[in-house]
């Protein structure tokens, strides 16, 4: 094991692909052709040197190779002798991977780490069911003509299914949708306030392309340039029209295709290092200190099954003796507005921190102008595996311009009733 201390750690704003709805622009990509520039611009960024290791992470698993990180590297040109893992935990696969390179992090050998994830809902791997599965691990194994004929007449009807991976919770079979819709009935959280939840993120997203805030965040894949999604010509209007996706026929169903983030194609990476690590990058590139993590588990059986960040933001800001007036910049992940709109009423809610989150500490009246200025998943898309480097690179750059000491806190939830939480703070 090792002694040495392990030094304040660092976020530096990376790069990343546009992202593109499913079967879109980024389609013939899969997950290691849509990581393979994103890591190739960010080591061009390195001028010669090179990181110490990598962390990659994809959700939407694929039978042809078990270690994505260190193919991704390979694949990229990056020099062999970098150590490379993958990581997985939901939508919060990078932000994860971004905590664990934090923690690996010392003044010698380890200073340095490539973080990143990707997902590519266009190129998922349909495989065989697992009853022909183990029919046809059996058949191979037969040796002679007798056999294989005998093994063939064993083979019924019945046994020959695909397996088709589906957005949906293993424990419960249900989607992560059909789960929000119920915590959103739970918490009384109406059409009209998750359409304008909807808007508000399409506008701030619009409005970020137009000012230039991704242009040094965004990097082209062939004819690619920006992302497909945010849409300038939202309305109101045109929200409200969209008919119920997950709940269709109790006619309560609220959450739509507008108001939920859609299945997205996509690459996004960051790097975490020591200050020292961090003085390999260009002098003008966004950092900030990763003050504290936090990272929660609930029951979902009896808590809906995204509300794990309601958890983990109360006890982290409560152990740091901070109230939610004293965070300047909240990037909360959108995997649906009425996830975002639940989560900051449980925030404002004391018998929910008193009695759930187990948090007695008075935190005040939550800023909600303060939340995703630049748009969040809803309007960017939402690429699993992708989404934490995504939403971190954001929140650096954002926070990088503020004023020193300010504080930011960025909030995924993940499937399986988990979910991770970092504050960070501008130098």
């Amino acid at each position: 094991m090792s002694s040495l201390k392990t030094p304040q750690a660092w976020i530096a704003a990376g790069v990343r692909t546009p992202f593109a709805k499913v079967d879109g622009a980024l389609a013939a990509q899969d997950a290691i052709a849509l990581s393979v520039p994103v890591v190739q611009a960010m080591l061009a960024r390195l001028d010669g040197a090179q990181p110490d290791f990598a962390v990659w992470g994809s959700v939407v698993p694929n039978l042809t190779w078990s270690n994505l990180a260190r193919e991704v590297l390979m694949e990229a040109g990056a020099p062999p002798t970098i150590t490379a893992f993958s990581t997985i935990m939901a939508c919060s696969t990078s932000m994860i991977g971004a905590i664990e390179a934090a923690g690996m992090l010392n003044d010698s050998s380890r200073q340095l780490a490539l973080v990143g994830g990707v997902e590519s809902m266009s190129r998922v791997q349909i495989g065989l069911g697992q009853t022909l599965s183990d029919w046809l691990r059996k058949f191979q194994k037969t040796k002679t003509i007798g056999d294989k004929l005998g093994h063939l007449a064993s083979l019924k009807l019945a046994d020959v299914g695909l397996y088709i991976p589906a957005v949906t919770n293993r424990t419960t079979g249900k989607s992560m949708g059909e789960h929000t819709e119920i915590t959103a009935k739970e918490w009384r959280i109406g059409r009209t306030e998750q359409d304008q939840s909807a808007y508000d993120s399409h506008r701030n997203a619009v409005a970020a392309w137009e000012r230039g805030f991704f242009d040094d965040l965004v990097i082209p894949v062939g004819e690619t340039k920006r992302d497909g999604i945010p849409r300038k010509d939202t309305t109101l209007e045109k929200l409200g029209k969209l008919p119920p996706a997950f709940d269709r026929t109790s006619g309560q169903g609220t959450l739509s295709a507008g108001n939920s983030s859609p299945l997205t194609d996509g690459a996004a990476a960051i790097w975490v290092g020591t200050e020292a690590g961090l003085g390999k990058l260009p002098a003008n590139t966004p950092k900030v200190k990763l003050v504290d993590w936090e990272i929660a588990a609930i029951d979902f059986r009896h808590e809906g099954l995204l509300m794990a960040p309601a958890f983990a933001i109360p006890r982290l800001l409560a152990r740091r003796g901070l109230k939610y007036s004293d965070v300047g910049l909240w990037e909360i992940h959108e995997a649906f507005s009425a996830q975002v709109l639940f989560h900051i009423k449980a925030l404002e809610d004391k018998a929910f921190l008193r009695d759930r989150a187990g948090v007695t500490a008075e935190l005040g009246g939550f800023p909600r102008e303060r939340v995703n200025p630049n748009g969040g998943s809803v309007a960017l898309g939402h690429p699993f595996g992708a989404t934490g480097a995504r939403i971190l690179s954001q929140a650096v750059k954002e926070l990088a311009a503020m004023p020193s000491g300010t504080l930011a806190i960025v909030s995924i939830c993940a499937d399986g009733g988990q979910g991770s939480v970092v504050l960070l703070q501008a130098a």
